[in-house]
């Protein structure tokens, strides 16, 4: 169907710029990037990756509290933590610009 192949095509443009944005640490979250078409519908997005929607909007300042321990401790620590005060992580933007990218598509 001539629909759904423009529909993949176009998802295809999306997922490469979409990696091309996408900050890379790890590697990992680059990797999860998918496009599909089912049913008539274009989803790209994240497969796995719980953290994706915070590295695209961000997140506010918070505490991090031990979930089964009563500290928190890490590698270069001075001592272990009850709570640690994280001051929040700026967006970087990867899904939405390619999303937005002006295309053509023939």
């Amino acid at each position: 169907m001539v629909r759904d192949d423009l529909m993949e095509k176009l998802g295809e443009e999306i997922l490469e710029d979409a990696k091309r944005y996408c900050p890379v640490n790890t590697g990992r979250l680059r990797a999860s990037l998918f496009a599909e078409v089912e049913d008539g519908e274009l989803r790209v997005g994240s497969r796995d990756v719980k953290y994706a929607q915070m590295v695209e909007f961000g997140t506010r300042p918070h505490v991090i509290k031990p979930r089964n321990k009563q500290a928190l401790s890490w590698p270069g620590a001075a001592h272990p933590v009850a709570q640690v005060n994280h001051p929040g992580t700026q967006a970087q933007p990867f899904l939405r610009p390619a999303l937005h990218k002006p295309r053509v598509i023939t």
